[in-house]
């Protein structure tokens, strides 16, 4: 549609709040944090000892002041050109995200948000560690239809003007491309490598304690132990619970989350590669792992489950996995390659068998491992740079490492103790097919 068709609402230009129940979720969460910071007051490491609820009470009217602050000096506004986020008590800030920048249009559920019917929104911008604004909260509704406004302003226009054929009720579509249900989910967890290293090291602790005679190694160690175990099974449980995959004009979306959810859009033009993890217990179920590259994706890790994740798939067939990886990148995971020669085990005993790279015209990937076997692809398009290196030890073998350099994630195209032949070759060839696929 023309420019002038996308209509932005009245109230939305002359700049409206977030959901007025913002103000007690922040404030919630402000008390808790005040709560926190005043234990050792509350338990008698201060002046005296005042009754329990004083403390709660405290924090919970100087929380909700808080919150409600925060809230009145929040405004968003949206016009022609741009998205403008005003905040700020004492010291105003406004951002300001022009149209033309936006990436992608994210919705989050934190978890006592949730409880309320409240949601953020997450937009992210080309470049830079400042990409990414928060817009924080809106109703669920009020939520997708500003995400909705957003993107249509976004992308749902041409250099003409006229809409570039996913805007307007395209943006709306979607088809289903995978659902993983909660059961499989657990079960990859509890066949994963860390979790078997975690019961390995406490059959360790086990034999220790038996065989110095002190119960008390056991008891030591028994508890860290299966706190990793529970943190390992219990996180990836519940990021990725109700996982779902779906593809939209735009790229991608994930829905995932036990108790916080999360809405993420991965649009294919920011995808920088593709990596495919087979744990060795699931190899004999034929499942694999998937995470993607995103360009500004690395800067916003985090423990929360409600962050941007790199998981495209946590648990997937083989037929899935190649049809994922072939709609991201145009390409398989069978491509021509080389492997490391024999002589390689004198690094690496077992996993030399296991490490090979190569290219086709339009990827270049390699894998590694026998344990943990990882698999990466990256579009030559996507490769910033390529590295042949040598330690004084490969010189003497005639060995030497090669690096297909991407974006910060988790793709990491390279192959230690190639063939120095093999590798020089590979460099030489990589270079020139980089340069052919940026020109095109």
């Amino acid at each position: 549609m023309p420019d002038s068709e996308i209509e932005v609402p009245a109230a939305d230009r002359v700049g409206r709040r977030t959901h007025p129940l913002t103000g007690l979720v922040q404030g919630a969460l402000w008390a808790a944090a005040v709560l926190g910071i005043g234990s050792s007051f509350l338990n008698g490491d201060g002046w005296g000892r005042p009754p329990v609820w004083v403390g709660v009470l405290a924090a919970l009217v100087g929380g909700l002041g808080i919150g409600f602050l925060s809230w009145w000096f929040t405004r968003y506004v949206i016009d022609d050109t741009e998205l403008r986020i005003d905040r700020g008590v004492l010291t105003r800030t406004s951002r300001r995200i022009p149209f033309e920048r936006i990436q992608s249009v994210d919705i989050a559920e934190p978890f006592v948000a949730r409880l309320v019917g409240l949601a953020e929104l997450r937009i992210d911008m080309a470049g830079g560690d400042e990409s990414r604004s928060t817009l924080r909260l809106l109703s669920l509704d009020d939520a997708r239809a500003t995400r909705r406004l957003l993107l249509e302003l976004a992308h749902g226009r041409s250099a003409t003007g006229a809409s570039d054929g996913d805007a307007s009720g395209d943006l709306d579509k979607e088809t289903l491309i995978a659902r993983v249900p909660p059961g499989r989910v657990v079960l990859g967890a509890l066949l994963s490598v860390d979790l078997l290293a975690a019961l390995g090291a406490l059959g360790v602790l086990v034999l220790a304690s038996v065989g110095v005679n002190e119960p008390l190694v056991l008891f030591g160690g028994v508890l860290p132990v299966l706190s990793w175990a529970a943190r390992i099974v219990g996180k990836r449980v519940v990021a990725q619970w109700d996982f779902s995959l779906h593809r939209t004009p735009r790229g991608l979306r994930i829905e995932r989350g036990l108790f916080s959810r999360t809405s993420q859009t991965i649009p294919f033009e920011r995808v920088q590669g593709v990596a495919v993890e087979e744990p060795i217990v699931w190899r004999r179920f034929a499942w694999r792992r998937l995470e993607v590259d995103v360009a500004g994706y690395a800067a916003h890790t985090s423990d929360d489950v409600t962050a941007t994740s790199s998981t495209l798939l946590p648990i997937a067939d083989a037929s899935l996995t190649a049809a994922v990886v072939r709609e991201l990148t145009n390409a398989g995971l069978d491509v021509p390659h080389t492997r490391v020669p024999r002589r390689a085990l004198w690094f690496a005993p077992v996993g030399w068998r296991y490490r090979w790279i190569g290219a086709d015209e339009s990827v270049a990937v390699a894998s590694r491992g026998w344990v943990n076997r990882r698999t990466s692809v990256v579009p030559h398009a996507k490769a910033q740079s390529v590295l042949l290196r040598q330690g004084p030890w490969q010189r003497r073998l005639g060995l030497a490492t090669v690096e297909v350099h991407s974006p910060d994630g988790p793709v990491d195209v390279e192959v230690h103790h190639l063939e120095l032949d093999d590798a020089t070759t590979f460099v030489a060839a990589e270079l020139d097919r980089a340069r052919a696929a940026r020109r095109g």
